[in-house]
């Protein structure tokens, strides 16, 4: 991917930069699946932890879990959830706006004082449209817009995989978008568009 590419990728609709990666362990946690599906979820996670060379753990020690999954089959049904409001800001509201727009899903950030990411939320809806995709299609899919802090329009066109045969497997240049991002030399977030550039040079150096 050259330098246009990677900016675009962290380029919102509104014409603003933000890039931004975890900077400390992942520590998930799945609710609303069976142990199988629970299984895939992980192994997703890792395998891009791993390509990031980043780290998974089984624990935060400020939040315990900071990596959250929610499969359900109704918007309402967050507005439920004990504690969950303290978690995510605003959560009514935007539980109503996510029923408006039909949406199914949606994936909620939190911040540290660097500006790296330090919790993911992950909520979805299981419609038809989400219910007939494989589930290690969307775990590697829902894991890997959660690696990085995208665009709101990175993947508006093109999803992140793509299927070689009968695997779904991650784009190549996504892949190396995400190992570049977590080069130690890199800051942990910026907003400043010439980090693609440096971001676009990692991926020169690795190839």
């Amino acid at each position: 991917m050259d330098v246009t590419d990677v900016e675009q990728l962290f380029t919102r609709a509104d014409g603003s930069f933000a890039f931004a990666r975890w900077g400390r362990g992942i520590a998930p946690v799945v609710f609303g699946v069976e142990d199988e599906t629970l299984g895939v979820i992980k192994g997703a996670i890792d395998a891009v932890c791993r390509l990031a060379g980043h780290e998974m753990t089984d624990g935060d020690a400020e939040l315990g879990s900071n990596f959250m999954w929610f499969f359900f089959r109704d918007w309402n049904e967050l507005l439920e959830l004990p504690r969950l409001g303290d978690m995510v800001p605003d959560l009514e509201p935007l539980v109503g706006r996510l029923k408006e727009a039909d949406a199914n899903q949606y994936r909620a950030f939190r911040f540290d004082d660097a500006g790296a990411i330090k919790a993911c939320f992950v909520f979805l809806r299981m419609d038809g449209s989400l219910s007939a995709l494989p589930a290690d299609t969307l775990a590697l899919s829902q894991a890997t817009q959660s690696m990085l802090l995208w665009s709101d329009t990175a993947f508006k066109t093109q999803s992140p995989l793509a299927l070689v045969g009968e695997t779904t497997v991650l784009r190549p240049e996504i892949g190396q978008v995400i190992a570049a991002s977590y080069d130690p030399i890199l800051p942990v977030s910026s907003q400043d568009p010439t980090h693609a550039l440096r971001m676009s040079a990692r991926i020169g150096v690795m190839q």
